[in-house]
């Protein structure tokens, strides 16, 4: 660790991995009330759309803060400044926590918009913009009074900002309910296969520069592509849903189409960084994080270009949306795209954060290839429950509570499937918090 203000990174990292581990273990009761018939009294008093709205919140939470000590890294070793204030990354930090802590006590209660994956109140969203204002300013600042500007840096901080500018419109509520699921979409899917794209790509060709010594040029180039994509794919890909609220008909192929095409860059980056470490025969300064990327790039494309395209072709996305298929490509889409991604920075940054220059890997080994496969896993267990669901539901016209009882094997297995990936999850957070240098050979 080069600057004493990438401290704080550790903490955010800390915090996000601690709200991964719960986010999990709710999203098991959620699979084990798929499964299994839960007594009415707990129903009562814990039902299924408090713990969905948990389970997804907690997900934008961690992955978020992960974002957040990740930028908090990056920037300083970019800019080669310490960070404008620490004092208002620790002000962030604890206003967010704050928020994420009220919330989920509040879900529990009732205290909630309703709106899916928007449902913390609207007291709650401002204080999420206060901190969204702050990290801005306190990277925007740190980078200004640097005066040092990278392809990196400003792929990083556009997709900041335009993370912090689309929440504003998921806050109102709109008298026509097609106008407020349209503004709906812009949060939901331009957050994340838009601003959260051009994040993740900044991150990614930070990781990939310092752990092959590939040149800057190999892996910006990348996100000039990047940024193209996020134009042309991320904005019209939110077209795929649009069909849904009475837009025309049009608006779903162009958005199938489109929105596949986002995981490219990163994918196309990873390999054209594999062939010059291959012809430069350089030694891997960190094999698991190394392979934590790769697994980042080859999911992410599975997950959100494979999936995503064939469930949102029109033809398939007319039965399946809405289904478990769309859980199968969300679940193997986040865990690609921006799970691994913040794991990829986690075992890069908080060994060099303790000071420790090689650490055992064994551990993170079994915890990549446990959540990996369970994860995989996970999404055809998902997506075959989905296609039972809509041939029942959409093609034989049977009721819901009937599609449910033919899906309950496959959501069984989910169930089984996740208990595996929460071990995985277990070993890394114990891994990571409790980091160990490697034996030296004698």
């Amino acid at each position: 660790m080069k600057y004493r203000s990438q401290n704080i990174a550790y903490w955010y990292f800390t915090i996000a991995l601690l709200l991964f581990a719960l986010q999990v273990v709710v999203g098991l009761w959620l699979a084990f009330s798929y499964s299994f018939t839960v007594p009415q009294w707990i129903v009562d008093k814990f039902s299924f759309a408090t713990a969905r709205a948990m389970h997804t919140n907690l997900l934008v939470l961690w992955m978020l803060l992960g974002f957040m000590g990740g930028t908090y890294y990056i920037v300083p070793e970019e800019t080669k400044s310490e960070i404008y204030s620490s004092k208002l990354a620790w002000i962030q930090l604890v206003a967010l926590v704050a928020t994420g802590v009220a919330a989920l006590v509040g879900f529990v209660f009732g205290w909630t918009q309703g709106r899916p994956l928007l449902e913390i109140p609207r007291p709650l969203d401002i204080v999420v913009v206060v901190g969204a204002l702050i990290f801005l300013f306190n990277v925007g600042m740190t980078m200004y009074k640097a005066k040092r500007w990278t392809a990196i840096q400003g792929t990083l901080l556009g997709g900041l900002v335009f993370l912090a500018l689309l929440y504003l419109f998921g806050i109102p509520f709109y008298k026509n309910e097609v106008i407020d699921w349209y503004y709906w979409w812009w949060v939901i899917h331009l957050w994340v296969e838009g601003a959260w794209e051009l994040v993740t790509a900044a991150i990614f060709a930070f990781v990939l520069m310092k752990l092959t010594g590939v040149d800057r040029q190999v892996v910006e180039k990348w996100l000039y592509v990047e940024i193209g994509l996020f134009l042309f794919t991320g904005i019209v890909g939110t077209g795929h849903h649009y069909y849904w609220i009475g837009a025309p008909k049009y608006w779903l192929w162009f958005g199938g189409i489109f929105s596949a095409l986002e995981p490219l860059p990163i994918l196309l980056m990873l390999i054209d960084t594999m062939q010059h470490v291959k012809q430069r025969r350089t030694e891997i300064k960190n094999p698991l994080t190394w392979t934590i990327a790769i697994g980042c790039a080859v999911m992410h494309m599975i997950g959100a270009g494979v999936w995503g395209f064939m469930h949102t072709l029109p033809q398939i996305n007319y039965y399946t949306h809405g289904s478990q298929v769309t859980v199968s490509h969300g679940h193997l889409a986040f865990f690609g795209a921006y799970a691994l991604l913040n794991i990829m920075v986690f075992y890069y940054a908080m060994p060099k954060i303790k000071g420790i220059e090689v650490y055992d890997p064994s551990r993170g080994k079994v915890a990549f290839w446990t959540m990996s496969t369970a994860m995989m896993l996970m999404g055809l267990s998902f997506g075959i429950a989905g296609v039972v669901q809509s041939y029942i539901e959409r093609v034989l016209g049977m009721g819901y509570m009937a599609a449910q009882s033919y899906m309950r094997l496959w959501l069984g297995v989910t169930f089984f499937l996740g208990i595996f990936f929460f071990v995985g999850v277990l070993i890394m957070v114990t891994d990571l918090l409790t980091l160990r240098p490697a034996r030296r050979r004698a």
